[in-house]
């Protein structure tokens, strides 16, 4: 990924040297506080993003009053042009300078917290829905591209902060983890409150999406985005000190990642999930709207899918530490699919047995939720080892890229689909959907979830190369590396 004239990076800790020769400043050991502070970067971020994801579709189409068709189309297009800024910011935040008592990531997300979450409350704007149709569609465009370069500019360099707080895999594996925990906690807090909140009655007693109401939980949830973040910059410490000097080599890049076997299974397997997760966040939305006409039931369904990971959490790094992360990732996709195709071929009626099977089918897909960083610090180890190249957000920017594909055409997918199946949209009134219409929509839950995660599983079985074994030996040529250097530094 890096051009050929790149020099030879190893990851160094505290003890090296920096590259002027002197004594690398001495940080506090790694412990409770930066997996704390890196937690709260995901609480940061899920208070948005559970917001956007699980939401934003449903305020469009029934707080706006845009077709569905309409929205999903554009929020694709606009999505697969975000997706390449990924790599951009990623490859900056490799480039940039380590300041002292800073880092170079901590900096990224200090600065451009104001940006993502002031464009993140614009997306929720009411006096839209008294727009015509093409001004309707161009806000969209432009706020929704805005929004996902400014989450570039957060979430990047947060995700590769994790290689910078620690050099030891089994450290970045807790953090990988406490982020899926601190996302967890954001998710289930959202997940329940936002459906409580987002309708009022209408003239005829009905339920009704209100827009002016999205718009105050968007100001709520930005505020909440600001002190986690705020907490983060302040309890993490970069220890690493990782300065390449090197400039992005778009062609190199592209022909690196496919020769790297392990980061694109990873990317096409993470592609895959996270249709999934996207799809469940927006179809169960309307499942519970318009076939279940439960708010309650939806409350507690968008809350399933995050709180499997806070029951997950306490064993999951002691699982993957005894059978391995694609072992035990594989097992769990396997599990979801069946449950699932049941769901699917039962057509279940009452919505608290499909909570039930609901819940079993979100801990197959949530334990790979969970590991899925501890993944990618995995195959940027994986290719540091082969290449002698540390490239931390350079590879995490490709995996949200491919996240971001997979967002883009969830979204698309989404609303064709529910144009397909004859979704009619409203604008902060209710709208009587037809039978078929009602049985698509539990039909399109149930039935994706099985092609999604099956595929995912396969990638990962048939693949993705690196099992238990496999890190352990790029643990340990990593190990000779850095006492290589060391014996180098020593002697200079």
């Amino acid at each position: 990924m890096a051009s050929a004239t790149a020099p030879r990076v190893v990851s160094r800790t505290p003890s090296a040297r920096n590259h002027d020769g002197g004594p690398a400043a001495t940080a506090a050991p790694f412990g409770i506080r930066d997996k704390i502070g890196y937690m709260f970067g995901d609480v940061g971020n899920c208070f948005i993003l559970s917001l956007v994801n699980g939401f934003v579709l449903k305020f469009y189409t029934d707080g706006l009053g845009i077709p569905a068709a309409i929205v999903g189309v554009t929020m694709m297009l606009t999505k697969v042009f975000d997706a390449f800024v990924d790599v951009y910011v990623g490859n900056k935040a490799d480039e940039s300078h380590a300041k002292p008592g800073e880092g170079r990531f901590r900096p990224w997300i200090r600065r451009f917290r104001y940006p993502f979450i002031l464009v993140s409350i614009l997306l929720f704007l009411p006096m839209v829905a008294s727009w015509a149709l093409p001004a309707k569609v161009a806000y969209i465009a432009v706020t929704y591209v805005l929004f996902n370069v400014f989450l570039s500019t957060v979430n990047i360099p947060y995700g590769a902060l994790a290689s910078a707080l620690s050099s030891r895999s089994d450290e970045r594996a807790s953090l990988s983890t406490y982020r899926s925990t601190g996302a967890a906690v954001a998710n289930v807090a959202t997940g329940y409150m936002i459906p409580m909140f987002m309708y009022e009655t209408d003239a005829n007693g009905n339920l009704a999406v209100s827009a002016p109401r999205f718009f105050l939980i968007a100001i709520v949830c930005g505020a909440l985005a600001y002190l986690s973040y705020e907490i983060t910059v302040r309890l993490t410490t970069e220890r690493t000190n990782v300065q390449t000097g090197r400039k992005l080599d778009a062609k190199k890049m592209v022909t690196s990642m496919f020769q790297d076997r392990a980061l694109l299974a990873l990317i096409v397997a993470d592609f895959f999930v996270v249709i999934n997760q996207q799809l469940a966040s927006i179809n169960q939305t309307f499942l519970f709207d318009t076939y279940f006409h439960s708010k309650t039931g939806m409350a507690i369904a968008v809350m399933f899918n995050f709180i499997t990971v806070l029951v997950l959490a306490p064993f999951a790094t002691g699982i993957a530490r005894r059978f391995g992360k694609r072992e035990t990732s594989v097992a769990t996709l396997a599990f979801a699919v069946v449950i699932y195709g049941i769901m699917y071929f039962a057509h279940l009626t009452d919505w608290r047995v499909y909570l039930v099977l609901m819940f079993f089918g979100a801990i197959g897909a949530g334990y790979f939720n969970l590991m899925v960083w501890a993944f990618i610090t995995d195959v940027i180890d994986h290719h540091q080892a082969i290449t002698k190249i540390r490239e931390d957000g350079t590879i995490y920017g490709l995996n949200s890229w491919a996240r971001k594909m997979g967002q883009a055409a969830s979204n698309g997918i989404s609303g064709l689909l529910l144009g397909f199946i004859g979704y009619r949209s409203a604008a902060g009134h209710a709208v009587t959907q037809s039978a078929g219409t009602v049985e698509g929509v539990y039909a399109l839950t149930t039935l994706l979830p099985v092609v999604c995660l099956g595929v995912a599983a396969l990638i990962l079985a048939f693949w993705y190369p690196l099992g238990k074994k496999e890190i352990a030996e790029t643990e340990r040529i990593l190990a000779e590396d850095r006492a290589k250097l060391e014996a180098e530094t020593t002697k200079a």
